[in-house]
């Protein structure tokens, strides 16, 4: 049997003829398994990196998108301050220019009353006579 090992002929545990040593044999099927086990392993860390980067994709997505409409909301509100601004200015305008139309009314009125005051005695005089 040792010649035949020599020139590299092995038999197996089923009495098969080998041209690899058992040993080496085993060890090669061991690390074959290991290297198949490393393959499928590579592949689910790939299958799981894939889904973890297009989760994080379509999340970047949707926070682009939330951004976007805040930016939005911020310019409306920042229109709507604007416009509230202008229409207090406005409406302060009017106030202001009633109420000078208030106070030149009363004048007239005070005015009004005055030469009515002064026509009824003046009518109260000639009356008299």
């Amino acid at each position: 049997m040792s010649d035949l090992h020599s020139y590299g002929i092995y038999f197996n545990e089923i009495d098969k003829i080998c041209i690899l040593d058992p040993e080496n044999y085993k060890q090669t099927n061991d690390l074959k398994e290991e290297c198949f086990i490393y393959v499928e392993k590579i592949d689910e860390f790939q299958r799981i990196a894939h889904k973890f980067i297009s989760m994080v994709e379509e999340l970047s997505q949707k926070i682009e998108k939330q951004k976007i409409k805040a930016i939005g909301a911020r310019n409306l509100l920042q229109g709507m301050e604007k416009q509230k601004e202008h229409n207090q200015q406005q409406l302060h305008a009017i106030i202001n220019e009633a109420s000078m139309e208030l106070e030149r009314l009363k004048i007239q009125v005070n005015s009004l009353k005055k030469t009515e005051m002064e026509q009824n005695e003046l009518i109260t005089q000639l009356t008299r006579y």
